[in-house]
C-alpha cells in the first residue's frame, strides 16, 4: 500500500476556504447592516433572491485587495447557486406530472394541500417556484395520506439492520458473555469504481480521482488493506487522514468513459455497550473533548430555535444518558427523506430542525449538535452500509462520548428498535451505545480537506463517500459520473492477508 504526505502549507488554499466560511458565519448574528459580502450572498441564495446576489457577488469580486479566501468564498456562493438550481427543477405542472405516475386522479386541490402543509420540498428562486427533483417521492415517505393513494405502491429497500434481527441479538448476546464491546466480526472485500461520463473532459486531459478508503479503527474497523485498483498505483491518505480516501490519476481517452476503481480488504466488528444510566455522570471536559461540545459553524450553531428545540426535549433531566436518549428519541421523529446535496445547504443541522424530514447525514449533524449543546461530546462518523443480501447506500452516523464509558457509537437514522417478545428490552437503544458490523467508517469528521489536496470546489462539502474527481478545468460535479459498491463477505480462513 502506498500512502502520501499530507498536504503542504502551499496547497491549503482551496480548504482554507471552509474555516473562513465557518468563521463568517459564525459572526452571522450581525444586522443586515454589518453583514460582510459574503455573509450577505448567502442569506440572499437562502431567500431565493439569487439575481440580486449574483450581481452583488459580482461587485463584490470586483473590489480591490480581495484575499484569495475571500474571492474563493465568494466563488462558491455563485457555483452553489448552480448546484441549488440542478437540484430544483421542477415547476408545479412537473411535479405534478411526477405524481400522477403514482396517483393518477392527483387533483389541484390534493397537490396545493400537501404543499402547504410542507410535504413537498420547493424554494422561491427570483419569484419562481420550484420543486426539489426528489420531492415526488419523498412525498410518499413523509406523508400517510399520500401513500395509501398511491396506484401502485413501490416496496420497500430498508437497510434489514433497521429492523430488530439476531445480528443485534448476537451483538449483546456475546458483548455481555465476554465483556468486550467488540463483538461478531465480518471479514468484506469491497470493490469501489467511478466512472466519468465519456468527453466530461477534452482527449488527454488527465482526470484527477479520490476514492474514499477505509479508516483503521481499533475495535471499529482493523485490518484495512488495499488489494488492487485501476489504474494501478493508488496513493491511500495516511491513516490519520479524517477523511480518508485513495488518489488515482489517469488520461481521458475520446468518446470513452474514463473507470476508477480500488478494491480493499478489512475486518469490521459490531459495538455493543451495556451501558447503566445510574453510572453514567457528566463527562470532564479536557481539551481533547473541547471541541466536541462547542459549535463549530457554518453546520453546529446553537441557535435560539435549537435551544428551544432542546429544551423542550429534554425538559429537566441531568443524567447525561438520559439526556441522549430524549435526544435521540426526538430526532428520531425527524421523518427520513431523500436530500438535496449537502453543498447546496448553508446548515446542516437548522436545515433539518426546520425541513420537517432529512436524510442521515442531516438527522445526525441535528443530534450532534443538540448534543453538544447540552454538554455531551459528539462527533461525526460516515461511510457505506452493505448487508448478506444486495442492499447497500451511503451512511451517515455518529458517537457520543459517556463517562466511564468513553466514546460509544449512535445512529439516530436506525433509531430506536422494536424488541420482540422474549426480547430484552435494552435492545431497544441497540444504536445509542451500539452498531452492527455492515459498515464500512471513511470519514472520522466533517468537512475535512483530502490528501492530496483538492484545487478545485469539492462536489461535497460536509461528507466524502461517493469520491471527488477534477481535472485543470476544474471540479468534475455529480452530473458527470457515477460511482459503484460491490462487496462479498469472507470467512476468516479465506482472507487475502491471513
Amino acid at each position: 500500500m502506498q500512502t502520501v504526505r499530507p498536504i503542504s502549507s502551499l496547497r491549503r488554499r482551496r480548504h482554507s476556504l471552509a474555516t473562513a466560511l465557518a468563521c463568517l458565519l459564525l459572526a452571522g448574528a450581525a444586522s443586515a447592516a454589518t453583514q460582510s459580502p459574503l455573509q450577505h450572498a448567502i442569506a440572499q441564495i437562502d431567500a431565493g433572491q439569487f439575481s440580486a446576489a449574483e450581481a452583488d457577488i459580482t461587485s463584490a469580486l470586483a473590489q480591490p485587495g480581495l484575499t484569495p479566501e475571500a474571492r474563493d468564498a465568494l466563488l462558491f456562493q455563485r457555483e452553489r447557486m448552480r448546484r441549488i438550481r440542478l437540484d430544483f427543477t421542477l415547476d408545479a405542472d412537473a411535479a405534478k406530472a411526477r405524481l400522477r405516475k403514482q396517483v393518477p386522479d392527483l387533483t389541484d386541490a390534493e397537490f396545493a394541500r400537501w404543499d402547504q402543509q410542507g410535504l413537498l420540498e420547493h424554494q422561491v428562486i427570483d419569484g419562481r417556484t420550484l420543486y426539489f427533483k426528489r420531492a415526488p417521492g419523498n412525498l410518499f415517505l413523509l406523508s400517510p395520506e399520500a401513500a395509501a393513494r398511491r396506484a401502485h405502491p413501490a416496496p420497500a429497500n430498508d437497510d434489514p439492520m433497521e429492523t430488530l434481527n439476531d445480528h443485534h441479538r448476537d451483538a449483546r448476546r456475546e458483548a455481555l458473555a465476554t465483556h468486550r464491546s467488540s463483538v461478531t466480526p465480518n471479514h468484506v472485500r469491497v470493490t469501489e469504481t467511478v466512472t466519468v461520463n465519456a468527453d466530461a473532459v477534452p482527449a488527454g486531459e488527465t482526470i484527477r480521482a479520490w476514492l474514499p478508503f477505509p479508516r483503521e479503527l481499533p475495535g471499529q474497523q482493523e485490518g484495512v488493506r488495499l488489494v488492487d485498483s485501476q489504474p494501478a498505483g493508488a496513493k491511500v491518505a495516511p491513516a490519520s487522514t479524517m477523511q480518508r480516501t485513495a488518489y488515482l490519476e489517469k488520461a481521458a481517452v475520446a468518446g470513452k468513459p474514463t473507470t476508477f476503481a480500488v478494491t480493499y480488504e478489512l475486518t469490521i466488528y459490531a459495538q455493543y455497550h451495556d451501558i447503566d444510566a445510574s453510572k453514567v455522570v457528566p463527562a470532564k471536559i479536557t481539551p481533547e473533548l473541547a471541541p466536541f461540545i462547542a459549535e463549530r459553524a457554518p453546520h453546529i450553531v446553537f441557535t435560539d430555535d435549537l435551544r428551544a428545540f432542546s429544551r423542550k426535549a429534554v425538559g429537566n433531566e441531568t443524567n447525561p444518558y438520559r439526556i441522549a436518549q430524549k435526544l435521540f428519541a426526538a430526532v428520531d421523529q425527524i421523518p427520513w427523506a431523500g436530500a438535496r446535496e449537502y453543498s447546496t445547504i448553508s446548515n446542516l443541522s437548522d436545515y433539518t430542525l426546520h425541513a420537517g424530514h432529512g436524510d442521515c447525514g442531516q438527522q445526525t449533524m441535528l443530534l450532534i449538535a443538540l448534543l453538544r449543546l447540552n454538554g455531551i461530546p459528539a462527533r461525526w462518523q460516515s461511510g457505506f452500509i452493505f448487508s448478506d443480501g444486495r442492499y447497500n447506500n451511503i451512511h451517515d452516523w455518529g458517537q457520543l462520548y459517556l463517562a466511564p464509558y468513553g466514546w460509544v457509537p449512535m445512529d439516530v437514522t436506525f433509531g430506536q428498535l422494536h424488541p420482540a417478545p422474549g426480547d430484552d428490552a435494552a435492545l431497544q437503544w441497540f444504536y445509542l451505545g451500539g452498531l452492527d458490523a455492515y459498515r464500512i467508517a471513511f470519514n472520522s469528521d466533517f468537512s475535512q480537506p483530502l490528501v492530496p489536496a483538492k484545487q478545485y470546489f469539492r462536489s461535497e462539502t460536509v461528507d466524502s463517500q461517493r469520491g471527488e474527481l477534477e481535472w485543470r478545468g476544474g471540479n468534475l460535479y455529480f452530473d458527470q459520473w457515477d460511482y459503484d459498491f460491490t462487496w462479498q463477505l469472507l470467512p476468516a480462513t479465506e482472507r487475502a492477508d491471513r
